[in-house]
């Protein structure tokens, strides 16, 4: 799987942070960041759930051929 931020729509509600605390977090000026080495979900169920979770819909999550 594949994990995009548009970090231009980011408001940094936080909402991926609290669905998927192992995949996201926020950087220092509050906005979403993926965890280093996160980059493909590491497997977490909850990233789609974070995804939707965004109110302004700025995460993206496509899956990639293997």
């Amino acid at each position: 799987m594949h994990i995009d931020i548009d970090h231009a729509l980011c408001i940094g509600a936080g909402q991926c942070a609290l669905a998927a605390p192992s995949v996201f977090t926020q950087d220092d000026d509050g906005f979403s960041a993926l965890l280093p080495g996160r980059e493909n979900g590491g497997g977490d169920p909850m990233v789609r759930e974070a995804a939707r979770a965004c109110p302004v819909s700025a995460i993206t999550v496509s899956e990639t051929a293997s």
